[in-house]
């Protein structure tokens, strides 16, 4: 189920599954270090911050705790595996990835603590195969030490971003300068003290064709031409020149470079999240009781245990022949399948999740379970890199193309792009 045809031999390479021998001792170790080290530092770094109310300040000792664990990660070789450079990465397959990045997903402070957090992963993409080597000296090089964090502003508070083509943040070249204007909102990162850089969607050329209007450029934190507003950005910027990325006109460009990877991982991720909800509940259908029985015998609650293991086992598999028509036919000709599982992935484990809060009745909106905010970044998924209904839109146009035989819209390649 695809818009592009493949050969036999291709379709039987896209249904082998398996991952590679030479990555089962990476995912036996990040395994291994999860349970061992993360566990236990994400135990005591939340314990740390009980009863703060900023979400982007630290109580004292809970960076502290967050770098050791980095530290160790670096010193046993669990460090930038996302990469599919082998010289800054591991040189992973996407496939492999999934595998590991779906034990990522199950504790929300693995990924950050072995430098594969977002978005940082996918800037740090993008500055590796786009950035000058000023840019990979001043930026890539800090945040592959895992030394500071990074943010990607694109969504605007008065427009529908999910068409990149509203983008309006505007940029105008002035001398040696680009002078940005414009308000910025929902952007990860921001607002975290160690955000030093943000890649930047603005239009800079709004007389060339619309796909070659926007560009991309990077904008240092702190910044005196940036105001961040509790959970909006406003820009009135003017950084050098040299912090365009690539070539003006050439964001879309970019964004296909880093959205196909970024949207696979955040679904990879999301498996994990699916199975920890799932983990929660069983537990404590299994250790509390009410009417005289186990919560777990009670309301048809066996049912909704067996329905999330069957939603869990079927979105597996469909990231992973995602991520594996990724490693075969390249990130364009797999989009449609990138579409189907950022459509899918996100709102079942919602559902999951939902059905895991039910379980645990009022704590489970509370802060004494991780389930409200798990609730909370799935739900934003269903929005981040995309929304449903854009991704829903590519496969069913992908889907009637094969009767009407149409050549794609190459207005909607473009909005997937984005």
């Amino acid at each position: 189920m695809a818009d592009t045809e493949v050969s036999k031999d291709t379709q039987n390479e896209l249904n082998d599954l398996r991952m590679s021998d030479a990555a089962v001792p990476l995912y036996e170790h990040v395994k291994s270090f999860i349970k061992d080290v993360v566990n236990p530092m994400s135990e005591e770094f939340h314990r740390l911050g009980e009863g703060k109310t900023d979400i982007w300040s630290y109580a004292p000792g809970q960076l502290e705790a967050l770098e050791k664990a980095k530290d160790e990660a670096k010193k046993q070789g669990l460090w930038n595996f996302f990469l599919p450079d082998a010289e800054t990465g591991e040189g992973l397959k996407n496939l492999d990835y999934a595998y590991i990045a779906a034990e990522l997903g199950k504790n929300p402070l693995a990924s950050e603590s072995m430098n594969c957090s977002a978005p940082d992963t996918g800037n740090m993409e993008v500055l590796e195969r786009v950035g000058t080597p000023e840019q990979k000296e001043r930026w890539l090089k800090p945040l592959l030490e895992g030394k500071i964090r990074s943010a990607f502003a694109m969504t605007e508070p008065a427009l529908p971003s999910s068409d990149a083509k509203n983008v309006s943040m505007s940029a105008v070249l002035e001398g040696d300068e680009w002078v940005i204007n414009g308000e910025k909102f929902y952007i990860s990162g921001a607002g975290d003290p160690r955000c030093k850089i943000m890649i930047t969607m603005v239009k800079t050329s709004p007389d060339a064709a619309p796909n070659k209007q926007q560009s991309q450029i990077l904008v240092p934190l702190p910044h005196p031409g940036v105001t961040i507003l509790g959970p909006c950005t406003s820009s009135n910027v003017r950084v050098p020149k040299e912090n365009m990325l690539l070539g003006e006109g050439r964001g879309f460009e970019i964004s296909q470079l880093r959205l196909g990877p970024g949207r696979i991982h955040h679904c990879m991720r999301s498996l994990g999240a699916a199975e920890k909800a799932l983990d929660l509940m069983v537990v404590r259908g299994m250790t509390r009781q009410a009417f005289g029985r186990d919560l777990i015998k009670l309301g048809g609650n066996l049912e909704k245990v067996s329905r999330a293991r069957i939603e869990i086992e079927s979105m597996r598999m469909m990231v992973l022949k995602a991520a594996k028509a990724m490693d075969v036919l390249g990130n364009k000709e797999a989009r449609v399948w990138i579409s189907m599982v950022k459509a899918m992935v996100p709102e079942r484990v919602c559902a999951i999740i939902d059905d895991a809060i039910q379980m645990h009745g009022a704590a489970g909106v509370s802060q004494w379970t991780p389930l409200a905010r798990m609730y909370a970044n799935q739900r934003t998924l269903r929005l981040a890199d995309g929304p449903d209904e854009v991704h829903h839109m590519v496969v069913g146009r992908a889907e009637t193309r094969k009767y009407t035989g149409e050549e794609e819209d190459p207005a909607m390649a473009a909005v997937w792009r984005k």
